[in-house]
């Protein structure tokens, strides 16, 4: 909305606001999609106008993804619909072609696909890799191909989303200096993750924005400084997703042994999990006190 008082308006408090705002509609100020003089100040483009916009074109120039499965589809799909990246900025690599030919019509076949690492990585200031642990020698060998062909960029950074693969590993097979690793789970492939991670110092604080920026997409994340802090999040946050689901099938297949259909059981034990996770969130308090709360 462009706005030229020709005497403004004290606009003192909230209600005054919505009070001329109000009066605006009333008056149909706006025909069409353009703009009319309306009593003692107009509206038009003019050079005492205050434009107020958030809108960012991406938060990086490029961002290529090395990989397409599960995990990589979770992070690609919130960068796209929240308009964090536009999908005309994300090339994607994988070595199913079908795989690629999938993510790429799920966004309106607006990705990039591409034939070889080399090619998907080409001017890109952001790769993701998301392959295999089995696959990172190949991608390095391929990456060490991108910088000879002078593809790499100079200062590229390097996001791993590979469980069990340090920065150590990163830097040496494939020559980049900037190297963030993250673990993130399993419910980031609904938006509901929660990632811990950690780069190198070649990394500034700016840019570090950028990256948690793109990991909050598919949930939270959590910066440490100590590398041995990922590893050891494995055991909770990566793996403890195994152990809830554990408990929820324990808890459906009791329901139903008691005499609940599974379905009834199912929604019981969901909710109960849901709402005990968001109940103990909420109050802050020790799981003791509020399991103690119940039991006594």
């Amino acid at each position: 909305l462009y706005v030229k008082y020709d005497h403004p308006p004290m606009l003192r408090s909230a209600s005054s606001a919505k009070a001329l705002c109000q009066s605006l509609l009333k008056q149909r100020c706006f025909e069409g999609n353009s703009l009319r003089k309306i009593g003692s100040f107009s509206l038009a483009n003019s050079s005492h106008h205050r434009t107020f916009s958030t809108k960012r074109e991406s938060v990086y120039d490029k961002i290529s993804f090395i990989g397409v499965g599960k995990m990589a589809g979770a992070l690609i799909s919130p960068l796209v619909n929240s308009s964090i990246q536009p999908a005309e900025k994300i090339s994607v690599y994988d070595v199913s072609a079908s795989a690629m030919d999938h993510i790429s019509k799920e966004h309106g076949g607006r990705l990039k696909t591409s034939a070889s690492i080399p090619e998907a990585v080409d001017g890109a200031d952001l790769i993701v890799m998301a392959v295999k642990p089995q696959s990172v020698l190949t991608v390095y060998e391929e990456l060490r191909k991108a910088r000879e062909l002078s593809l790499l960029r100079d200062d590229v950074t390097l996001l791993s989303v590979i469980a069990g693969k340090p920065i150590a590993s990163f830097v040496e097979g494939t020559g980049i200096a900037k190297i963030a690793r993250s673990m993130p789970n399993t419910p980031a492939q609904i938006g509901q993750g929660v990632t811990v991670w950690c780069c190198t110092p070649d990394i500034k604080s700016e840019e570090q924005k950028k990256i948690e920026e793109v990991l909050n997409s598919f949930g939270k994340s959590i910066y440490v400084e100590d590398e041995s802090y990922i590893d050891m999040s494995t055991a909770i946050s990566g793996s403890g997703p195994a152990y809830i689901f554990l408990l929820i099938e324990s808890m459906i297949d009791a329901g139903v042994d008691m005499g609940f259909s599974r379905e009834v059981a199912t929604t019981l034990v969901h909710q109960t999990i849901l709402g005990s996770t968001m109940y103990a969130m909420e109050t802050g308090e020790h799981p003791a006190v509020l399991r103690n709360r119940v039991t006594r």
